[in-house]
């Protein structure tokens, strides 16, 4: 749309600095935090023009859920599918890699079939949903409440009420169900188990250092993180914690405590990574469960004993594996439902072990590549997998050709395992290490980058996971990953790292070449309008040179209806460049909502989608109308600056609009400040006596940005916003 285009592309040119002060600070032609803000435009304007993988049908959106900042002003920009105001589940989330000049990097995703649903009213009340969600379970420990969403099942929308059931099946088996119901019929639609069993080792790991509150295992340093017993409280008392012994179980959380500690910082100091969950914290911990099991559900990770009970299962690489289960479930596209997801999921977390074990560095505990070494799982002293060579336990596979759909997601994990200990240390790294073989077809040999790399790259392709997560995902993923990380030379050892294990190239890799893949942008600006019939509507089709130099990119327009025609002023553009699209609609038309498609073909082919809307429309309401909206929640004194504590850019003159709605009874206003060079100063103010508001503002180009305060009262609130 209009807003976010214009940031995106209105900085071609320098903007204009503000006369200088005769005295004090100097003027600064742009605000704080400009890389990012291009960034986030960039992404939010190939999200709304449906770039590539980024297509939506009519009443969808993709909203943008997440930010993750990374190496060199590289932004990941994750987004959810919505219908009609509904969350999706199954297929259409996405993830937007831009840099901080405003260039769309890489686009991850499956496209998805256009959503129609002839209602989004549930028939089935959402207690009654929530009763059959919690029936599958013999007894629950707690369950979310019901969230109407629309479920993607095989390829086919369905009205659901999505809720997260927590308890014990009638075996007795702690269980997790991310749960469907059809919201029509009251049938389960789809029920996917969260838990995922791990394996680890239960010993300690001597006296070491925590981070805990004075009179509890507690640590708000790292969000809520906190270790205890079963009942889910913390163990209180006062340090020095435990006493060494194998089974007591505060010692126990000692162990837990140091490796999920560990793991946060090495996340933080070798990846710039903010907490297992990414906004700086962790899912709580509970020690003694009396099973041989260790798991993490979503909620918390739970740690039971060996078989032959001598120690708990609380060894570095066994808390990191089940963190390692939050990093991929919190990263985007969460976890998925096949085997093959849930064997690259297995596979993160003995990732994760090994990571964390390496930086801790602990000398009880000598950093390895296998898992479990120590734990005496079953009595046999051997670990339960093997990274440089998963074949030698259980004749796991080694590479991914020997992978089928029924193989156990536990085995599963072996050909990425495979691959990150080859990318780490190589076929035949000398120094102790062990020798990795090489699967049939691949290179005669492989050199390692080291762990810490290794590590970066595999973090970062995660934050391009989406739902539909595969080894021929991950592998572009790491590629990219790679490349824009470090270089050519580390992209060029992940490639021959999946070329060992068997994993193909993949159509629109990442080429490792120094110069880069000649490619470009495109965008729409707006990316939809409405008319009527025998009129015309128009908009501005932009383009950008991503790699290599400046290329002619030639547009063309499908799917336009019977009476609809496209065209283009320029037909082609060199890459840097815009054109016109003017659609013109005869009369007679039949009034609908249709999507164009918008391709440019060049070095690659790129498409984005305009939504045309032709015939009569109901006016707007409240800020039905507005380019963007942005949710949040205050406290009474607190304030909020919009978009996403950023600002935005208009690049031509023109008017203002903010529209607020915060919660009934509270009083909360509304500013929209300009940048002059020096700092923000407000231009409109709406500062009624209510949590509604509405500003409008006709400025001259510039930077602005909206600030929301409670002034009085709490709650939610929604700011509506529009721009020239």
């Amino acid at each position: 749309m209009a807003l976010s285009a214009s940031l995106a592309t209105a900085l071609a040119g320098p903007a204009t600095a503000a006369p200088q002060a005769p005295s004090g600070p100097q003027a600064q032609p742009v605000p704080p935090g400009h890389g990012r803000s291009l960034a986030l435009a960039a992404a939010d304007t190939a999200a709304e023009s449906g770039l590539d993988e980024l297509r939506h049908g009519a009443g969808e959106e993709l909203v943008r859920t997440s930010v993750t900042p990374w190496a060199n002003g590289l932004y990941y920009a994750a987004y959810e599918r919505t219908y009609k105001g509904l969350p999706v589940a199954g297929g259409g989330d996405a993830v937007v890699l831009t840099d901080s000049t405003g260039a769309v990097r890489e686009v991850t995703g499956v496209k998805a079939p256009a959503i129609r649903l002839a209602t989004t009213t549930a028939e089935v009340p959402a207690a009654a949903a929530l009763a059959t969600a919690r029936g599958q379970l013999a007894s629950v420990e707690s369950a979310s409440t019901p969230e109407l969403t629309v479920l993607l099942k095989a390829g086919k929308p369905v009205l659901t009420w999505h809720t997260l059931v927590v308890g014990r099946t009638a075996k007795g088996a702690p269980s997790s169900l991310d749960t469907h119901v059809d919201a029509r019929t009251g049938a389960v639609a789809r029920s996917t188990e969260k838990i995922l069993h791990a394996d680890g080792r239960g010993y300690h790991n001597g006296n070491v250092t925590l981070d805990t509150a004075a009179n509890s295992m507690t640590d708000t340093t790292r969000g809520s993180f906190k270790c205890g017993g079963q009942n889910g409280s913390a163990y209180t008392g006062t340090p020095p914690w435990g006493n060494n012994g194998a089974n007591d179980l505060v010692t126990a959380c000692v162990d837990i405590m140091y490796a999920a500690q560990k793991e946060h910082s090495m996340l933080k100091e070798w990846f710039g990574y903010n907490g297992q969950n990414g906004q700086g914290g962790m899912v709580p911990a509970r020690a003694g469960l009396s099973e041989v099991n260790a798991y993490y559900d979503g909620t918390k990770t739970t740690y039971g004993r060996n078989q032959n009970g001598t120690n708990q299962l609380t060894g570095i690489d066994v808390v990191a594996h089940e963190y390692g289960h939050e990093i991929f479930d919190r990263t985007p596209g969460s976890a998925g439902s096949s085997n093959e997801n849930g064997g690259l999921n297995e596979s993160t977390g003995d990732i994760f072990g090994a990571l964390t074990e390496h930086y801790a560095n602990n000398p009880n505990d000598t950093p390895d590549y296998t898992v479990g070494e120590k734990l005496n799982f079953t009595g046999n002293n051997k670990p339960i997998r093997n990274m440089y060579n998963p074949s030698l336990i259980n004749n796991d596979p080694n590479c991914y050709t020997q992978l089928t759909s029924g193989t156990e997601v536990h085995a599963a994990a072996g050909p990425q395992n495979h691959w990150f200990y080859l990318l780490a240390e190589g076929s035949n790294p000398g120094g102790g290490k062990p020798s990795s073989p090489i699967c049939s077809g691949g290179p005669s040999s492989v050199t390692g980058i080291g762990i810490q790399k290794a590590g970066k790259i595999f973090m970062g392709a995660l934050l391009m996971k989406t739902s539909s997560w595969n080894h021929l995902a991950a592998r572009r993923a790491t590629l990219t990953s790679a490349k824009n990380t470090y270089g050519s030379a580390e992209c060029t050892a992940v490639k021959t790292a999946w070329n060992a294990i068997g994993v193909p190239a993949q159509s629109g890799e990442t080429d490792c070449g120094g110069t880069g893949t000649p490619d470009f942008s495109l965008a729409l600006n707006p990316s939809s309008g409405s008319v009527q019939p025998g009129a015309s509507v128009t908009s501005t089709v932009n383009t950008g040179t991503v790699g290599g130099n400046a290329q002619t990119v030639q547009l063309s327009a499908s799917g336009a209806p019977g009476g609809v025609t496209v065209s283009f002023s320029p037909t082609s553009v060199t890459s840097g460049n815009s054109a016109t699209m003017t659609v013109q609609v005869a009369a007679g038309t039949a009034d609908g909502t249709y999507p164009i498609t918008v391709t440019g073909t060049g070095s690659a082919t790129h498409t984005v989608t305009y939504q045309l809307s032709v015939g009569s429309t109901t006016p707007p309401t409240g800020c039905a109308g507005a380019q963007r909206t942005y949710q949040g929640s205050l406290t009474s004194g607190q304030t909020a600056v919009q978009p996403d504590g950023s600002y935005y850019y208009a690049a031509t003159s023109g008017t203002h609009t903010g529209c607020l709605r915060g919660p009934a009874g509270q009083d909360y206003d509304l500013y929209l400040q300009k940048w002059n060079g020096y700092g923000w100063s407000d231009v409109a103010v709406g500062g009624t006596a209510t949590a509604d508001e509405n500003t409008s503002y006709n400025g001259t180009a510039g930077y602005y940005r909206y600030v929301v305060h409670a002034y009085s009262g709490s709650g939610a609130y929604t700011l509506g916003l529009s721009a020239p």
